[in-house]
């Protein structure tokens, strides 16, 4: 009788329990174990995922950078100064992730995509991951469309195609960034989304860059996101994945995106910070052993898609900072051999004027070539071999030797192709006209014209080409070559016109 009434009581409870609604809200806390300059370790939390976010006191945001038996260590993506060992941590069930759209363009914003610019907020609810796989193999198209910068000395000996991975190195105040803001701003009314991503920089330098892009009437097009010098090391961490999942939504929109990065070597030095914090063993100059990866996994997401699979681009350019023209250091060396080619800005170049201070010896773009404009690809070749064979020729002269004729003939001939390399800043010259001046100077008109009168020279044939040969500028634009009666007519004319500038 009574195990007839304890079957009955069992059924009751059960019954009682399915009836009753509940609504509980259960979370995951813990403690911090240690905390220390930007980082902490937690323990428990044994269903925590990498890359999730957890909450702290007063509003404070961290991120699971690491995976222990008993414990996990965090990165503070905010101001964690008023925290300490004991309090608590709670899981957000959520990993990092960045909004994304198009309302973030012409905005300044951190990584976590809050607005910087006192704006208001981003009127966006569409959110990406901040680590994201790198599209596959068999989604990817041939880079075969180039990317402008208006720069005569990277779309002529370097030039970077839409979907490439370029390298922009060299040492302190060499001009790196200037290069980076002028292929920006050659962008406009092209179409191309571009992002600016500054990682542990002065804040009055990214103001410069921001006004510089306002000034010229890009910021439409453009997106700045930030994570200063003065920002927490995770932060600065995050700052470039976080740029190229916005990136990646415009190219899964069929949009072609620049991604500058500015710079990797800043985000190396956080990413070493964090992890020598967190215990991880150091390696060669105290980076952890995975500093290739962390590069590598950021990069290989820049492509071409094929057009069944969105048909965007996401072309990046990553600047690396060198010390004494030291390229063979360990993070410049590791970007290198992930990148498709390298522009190598030289410190001697720079101190004698010569700028964009490009060393077209120990630059080289091993995609570019082939995206190059066919009028375009078929004047660079000679020019390329002529200007190499120019520097050997001048180390020679500096010695006092005799030069016969046709030597003397090569050297002017070098100093001016020299001379049409340079170009001030804030003055990207389109391809049309680039294509005209490197045809005048291949052809010689330029060797016998002072150096201090070749941009009065460049500017005369650019006139005249525009004038006289409005069909060319139309074919160039076509994609098509010059034929070699067009190109006898446009030297013809220009050889007319140079004579009064002699």
């Amino acid at each position: 009788m009574l195990k007839g009434a304890s079957k009955q009581a069992t059924k009751l409870i059960k019954d009682t329990i399915g009836k009753t609604k509940t609504d509980l809200n259960v979370s995951e806390v813990s403690t911090i174990i240690s905390i220390s300059a930007g980082t902490a370790e937690v323990g428990g939390l044994n269903k925590v995922k990498m890359n999730e976010l957890l909450t702290f006191r007063g509003d404070t945001v961290g991120m699971v950078q690491t995976l222990m038996t008993d414990r996990v260590g965090v990165v503070f993506l905010t101001n964690a100064d008023h925290l300490k060992a004991g309090d608590r941590a709670k899981r957000t069930n959520r990993v990092l992730d960045v909004p994304v759209g198009e309302a973030l363009l012409g905005r300044v914003i951190n990584p976590l995509g809050g607005p910087l610019d006192n704006k208001g907020p981003i009127a966006t609810t569409e959110t990406w991951p901040v680590e994201r796989e790198s599209p596959p193999i068999m989604h990817r198209a041939p880079v075969d469309t180039p990317l402008q910068t208006g720069l005569k000395a990277i779309d002529s000996f370097t030039p970077i195609g839409r979907g490439q991975r370029e390298l922009i190195l060299g040492d302190r105040q060499t001009g790196k960034t200037a290069i980076a803001v002028d292929t920006i701003i050659n962008q406009k009314d092209t179409g191309v989304i571009c992002i600016y991503c500054a990682i542990g920089q002065r804040a009055s330098g990214t103001a410069r860059v921001i006004a510089d892009l306002e000034k010229h009437g890009v910021m439409n097009n453009t997106i700045v996101v930030i994570a200063s010098g003065d920002d927490e090391a995770g932060l600065q961490y995050i700052a470039p994945y976080a740029a190229t999942s916005i990136g990646e939504w415009f190219m899964a929109h069929g949009k072609d995106v620049l991604v500058i990065y500015d710079d990797l070597t800043a985000h190396a030095r956080a990413y070493r910070q964090m992890s020598l914090l967190l215990r991880t063993p150091p390696g060669r100059e105290a980076f952890p052993g995975d500093i290739f990866y962390i590069h590598s996994r950021l990069l290989e997401r820049s492509t071409h898609l094929r057009p069944e699979f969105g048909g965007g681009s996401l072309t990046s350019l990553p600047i690396v900072s060198t010390e004494a023209g030291n390229i063979s250091a360990y993070i410049p060396t590791n970007i290198i051999s992930i990148t498709d080619g390298q522009i190598y800005l030289s410190t001697n170049l720079f101190q004698k004027g010569i700028l964009p201070a490009i060393d077209t010896g120990r630059s080289v773009s091993r995609v570019g070539g082939d995206a190059q404009l066919p009028a375009y690809r078929s004047l660079v070749g000679p020019l390329k071999l002529f200007f190499s064979q120019f520097e050997e020729l001048e180390s020679f002269a500096k010695f006092g030797t005799q030069m016969d004729a046709a030597t003397t003939e090569r050297l002017k001939r070098g100093e001016a192709i020299r001379s049409v390399l340079q170009q001030i800043q804030y003055a990207p010259m389109p391809v049309a006209d680039q294509i005209v001046v490197f045809l005048a100077t291949n052809a010689g008109l330029l060797d016998n014209i002072p150096a201090n009168k070749i941009t009065v020279a460049q500017n005369l044939i650019i006139k005249i080409f525009h004038q006289h040969f409005s069909g060319a500028v139309s074919a160039i634009s076509r994609r098509e070559k010059l034929s070699p009666e067009t190109q006898k007519n446009i030297l013809t004319e220009l050889k007319k016109a140079l004579e009064a500038i002699k």
